[in-house]
């Protein structure tokens, strides 16, 4: 006789998706117990590997006949805690959704299933002339379906926009467990760009349609190295002043720099206090124009040395050090957190010289690597989580930088989500009207707060997100706020 909550449930599970693709096994659930921010760690109550949309459908409609909490997760590696799963809940990993179903050249689209990787998108339409334009550092591993769920951005989107402005379609299961398709074309509410950016409160994609762009005719990167941060800031300003915007934008100070030679051995320039990638693309004329507009005005702004790529190779040497930062603080520091947090583009010296007096305050490193071109912030908190205390100073000093981030005109978040991380600090940001009309918009989706519970909005509130199974009417229908339909 079943003992435990979950035992009715994953036998069902079982006999819809096979033994081997649900797990029970306390060891193996651990494997699942986070997403890329380690320290919020959850064993889920179940894991289900589906491998279609109708099973995606059939496991959300036995979590609702259950009344269980549902989590999706594709290759685990968002750093809010968005994908953390529930212990009294399931989670549902589309790590086995990994086909690109068609790609439609004459209207520049592809559709492709959750579990594809942002870069095999790119990969598999290279040779047409294509590839799809947002890309996270993770590129190589993170998913597109939780590309949507984090609307996420990378090095390029200063130029190109973000998931949102590249995803034309949807197929997802809503909490109720119906499969429904969102298009761009769609008449009335914009219920695609809703969805995007929803962190999976609103359902889980089993289907994405992506757009396609055109690869340009020319592309130069160069790397300039500076004394110091202020100047590659002031070379940063001039350029976007200039009315240049380069595909991408970037900057690391020394101990970013320091994290990446000791991981990958780029070779940056010795003795650099910053350096800033820029990445220019387009028509080969209007590149070599910019190029040289670019070139002068980081001389004039202090740069020391300039190194530029005109081929793949090249191109991929310099980005090499960017794209392993994150990872690379692992090679300076036990621990760490990557914070993602946005201001002004002109704010930028004002907060990275607040970050600097914070460091010094609680004694804590901070390595800074931003996309300097739309103030997007990612300062990597280093501290040694065997020192009593520092995990803690580390949190404040995190903390401390997203206050930053709300007191010159910015968000507490740039690409990354709110997940569970970043939830505390939403009524800093937001009053309690908003988060009740955000409420609204979610509940309209999902009135028993089943899909990914915990996320995005402090708990607890009022509205369905009080942690465990709601019971009895939702508060917002009963105060007439909201209905069911």
């Amino acid at each position: 006789m079943s003992t435990k909550p979950l035992d009715e449930p994953a036998r069902r599970f079982e006999e819809l998706l096979g033994p081997g693709s649900v797990i029970t096994d306390p060891v193996r659930l651990r494997t699942y117990e986070c997403d890329g921010l380690t320290h919020h760690r959850v064993t889920p109550g179940v894991v289900v590997l589906p491998s279609s949309a109708e099973q995606v459908a059939a496991v959300v409609r036995i979590c609702n006949e259950y009344g269980l909490p549902f989590v999706a997760r594709g290759a685990g590696t968002g750093l809010s805690g968005g994908a953390l799963p529930r212990a009294d809940g399931v989670l549902v990993v589309t790590s086995k959704m990994r086909r690109i179903l068609s790609v439609d050249l004459p209207n520049r689209r592809a559709t492709v299933e959750p579990g594809v990787t942002n870069l095999a998108i790119t990969e598999a339409v290279r040779d047409l002339g294509r590839y799809y334009a947002p890309d996270p550092s993770s590129q190589q591993v993170c998913t597109i379906g939780g590309n949507v769920a984090e609307n996420s951005g990378g090095a390029h989107c200063l130029k190109y926009g973000f998931t949102v402005n590249h995803v034309v379609g949807l197929e997802i299961v809503t909490p109720d467990g119906d499969i429904v398709e969102l298009s761009d074309t769609d008449p009335g509410y914009d219920l695609l760009g809703a969805f995007v950016g929803s962190e999976g409160t609103l359902g889980i994609a089993t289907k994405v349609v992506v757009r396609l762009s055109r690869l340009p005719e020319a592309v130069t990167t160069l790397l300039a190295a500076f004394e110091d941060i202020e100047r590659g800031g002031q070379a940063v300003s001039a350029i976007i002043g200039g009315g240049i915007v380069p595909a991408a934008i970037e900057m690391m100070d020394a101990l970013a720099v320091e994290a990446a030679e000791a991981a990958v051995a780029c070779a940056y320039p010795e003795g650099a206090g910053a350096v800033l990638i820029v990445e220019l693309d387009g028509p080969a004329e209007e590149v070599a124009h910019q190029f040289g507009e670019v070139t002068r005005i980081c001389r004039e702004s202090g740069a020391f040395e300039i190194r530029v790529a005109d081929d793949p190779a090249e191109r991929a040497s310099i980005w090499r050090g960017r794209k392993s930062a994150f990872a690379a603080v692992g090679r300076i520091s036990p621990a760490y957190i990557v914070q993602d947090g946005v201001v002004p583009r002109t704010a930028l010296p004002e907060v990275l010289a607040s970050i600097d007096a914070l460091s010094r305050e609680y004694g804590i490193r901070v390595a800074n690597v931003f996309h300097a071109g739309d103030g997007n912030l990612h300062p990597l908190v280093l501290f040694d989580d065997a020192e009593p205390g520092a995990a803690e100073r580390a949190e404040i000093v995190s903390g401390r930088i997203l206050d930053l981030c709300i007191e010159h005109g910015g968000s507490i978040t740039g690409e990354h989500g709110v997940g569970v991380d970043k939830s505390r600090y939403m009524t800093k940001m937001f009053s309690d009207d908003d988060l009740n009309t955000m409420q609204l918009v979610r509940c309209a989706f999902d009135p028993r707060g089943l899909s990914n519970p915990g996320k995005i909005f402090p708990t607890p509130r009022l509205c369905g997100e009080v942690p465990g199974v709601r019971k009895g009417v939702h508060p917002l229908v009963e105060s007439g706020q909201a209905e069911h339909f």
